[in-house]
């Protein structure tokens, strides 16, 4: 989503950056550009001439000016204000307010937001992280199938759903919730709420009066990012009507602009909890002001990636794979457990982009052809192998490969560029078990994202110089931080 803005402040940045000192018109010029890509990232006037003004202060001050990198503090005061704009580090990511059971949440939001769909997630969520017991309800009796919407969506969650009795009103429907939750032992009761396409008075009469009878504990206003400015009026309203106590962006892994995100807070004075970065069940993620602005300005999310690789390797799995790594072992099933893993970590694209000072290197993935679904077609040859193949890569002769190939749908020549990768994976794990546990560790992630491990039709030089201490065209040399050792480990 702020792929746009931030290419325009990486280009304002690069500037600052290559010059050895700074001068107060060099910092207002940049300025003027930081201002103009915030205005075309659709940020409210108001936000962006606040954040300009706030981070002018402090960047033409003595410190900067004469500091021995000026232009790095230039972007640190950047990023600090950022932060502060996205909700600053006071703000509970993610965190929704239980208190004592049952504890009813309101789901308040126009039609079309992703309201119904985000109630799933968030019950989903509470249910496997907190381990509570989630009931919902859908109070919606005006839209066609909403109800049972949401009734499919709890059997794929699995969370319970409450009966639908026909003529009910709202109201009515809350306190039958409600009184189940009581008489159940649920934790939490999830109402969704009617939307409409457009604010009215009786959308909000009707929230008034469902928010009067349960006394929520919370009011999550849940708000389409893609709608741009019209998100805040909306957040706005909401808020001076009814009374939201956080906020829910759906669609966060649009094409949009991205400046509801950087205007919802500074606009509403709510926090932004939760995004939405997907239509599967599980992409939700909290929301967190310093990551986010640490994506923009090509930064990285470092630590939202070891939380990725936390939720998705399975220990057993990580240690099985350790074991044999270390003995220099690497069939064709590790190279399949392998690019499985790194598919549910996002793909290449999705990693890099995670990876600090890769920013601009994700943004060529296209070019290099270095797509997902180059590895989705490299996991289907892998499937269409026999056991016996998957095992012993030398069995793979002239019909085999054919046979292979047919299955996979793809050419023989990718099967052979394949198993050429695989030959390179298997001899670099074999030198690396020479190494010990300590060679695992810094050539790990190398291996899987470096040259051998590219995918077939890759073109490495296509992503351009890398960052500082990056050699060559690839990811090799890559030391993993201190925080990633445990990767293989679930979180309590």
């Amino acid at each position: 989503m702020f792929e746009n803005l931030s290419e325009r402040l990486s280009g304002v940045f690069d500037k600052l950056t290559r010059q050895g000192a700074l001068t107060e018109a060099d910092v207002d010029a940049a300025m003027r550009e930081v201002r103009l890509a915030l205005l075309d990232a659709d940020v409210a006037l108001p936000v962006a001439r606040d954040f300009i003004a706030r981070a002018r202060e402090k960047a033409v001050g003595h410190t900067v000016l004469k500091s021995i990198t000026p232009g790095q503090q230039v972007v640190k005061i950047v990023h600090d204000e950022l932060v502060a704009t996205l909700g600053g580090e006071g703000d509970k990511a993610g965190e929704i307010d239980i208190g004592s059971p049952p504890a009813p949440i309101l789901m308040v939001g126009l039609q079309g937001s992703g309201k119904t769909t985000s109630t799933a997630k968030i019950a989903k969520r509470l249910t496997e992280k907190g381990r509570k017991r989630v009931l919902m309800a859908s109070l919606d009796t005006r839209r066609p199938a909403a109800m049972e919407q949401l009734a499919i969506l709890g059997g794929q969650v699995g969370v319970d759903v409450l009966p639908i009795i026909a003529g009910q009103d709202p109201v009515a429907i809350a306190k039958r919730a409600m009184t189940q939750a009581h008489l159940g032992g649920y934790d939490v009761v999830m109402l969704d709420t009617a939307g409409r396409l457009h604010i009215d008075a009786e959308l909000m009469t009707e929230v008034q009066a469902v928010k009067a009878a349960v006394k929520p504990h919370e009011t999550l206003l849940v708000v389409d990012s893609l709608t741009g400015q019209d998100a805040v009026n909306v957040a706005r309203e909401f808020d001076g009507q009814v009374g939201v106590s956080g906020v829910v962006l759906t669609r966060m892994d649009g094409d949009g602009r991205g400046g509801a995100a950087l205007s919802m807070r500074a606009v509403t004075g709510k926090p932004i909890k939760l995004i939405g970065v997907g239509e599967k069940m599980d992409a939700l993620e909290e929301f967190h002001p310093e990551r986010v602005a640490g994506r923009i300005l090509g930064m990285g999310d470092i630590v939202a990636l070891v939380e990725k690789a936390q939720e998705t390797i399975e220990q057993r799995e990580a240690e099985r794979m350790a074991k044999r790594m270390a003995k220099g072992l690497f069939d064709l099933n590790d190279l399949h457990a392998q690019l499985e893993q790194m598919r549910k970590l996002g793909g290449v694209k999705g990693m890099m982009e995670m990876l600090p000072g890769m920013g601009k290197m994700a943004g060529k993935i296209d070019e290099s052809k270095m797509d997902d679904k180059v590895i989705r077609r490299q996991i289907a040859m892998i499937q269409s192998m026999t056991k016996k193949e998957r095992k012993n890569p030398d069995l793979l002769q002239a019909s085999r490969k054919k046979r292979v190939a047919a299955g996979a749908g793809v050419e023989v020549s990718e099967i052979n560029k394949l198993l050429k990768m695989h030959r390179q994976m298997a001899d670099m794990m074999k030198k690396m078990g020479k190494m010990g546990k300590s060679g695992l560790m810094r050539g790990g992630l190398s291996s899987l994202l470096g040259k051998a491990g590219m995918p077939q039709g890759a073109d490495p030089s296509a992503l351009g110089a890398p960052p500082p201490g990056l050699p060559g065209g690839t990811l090799s040399g890559l030391r993993l931080p201190p925080n990633l050792t445990g990767l293989g480990r679930r979180k309590p």
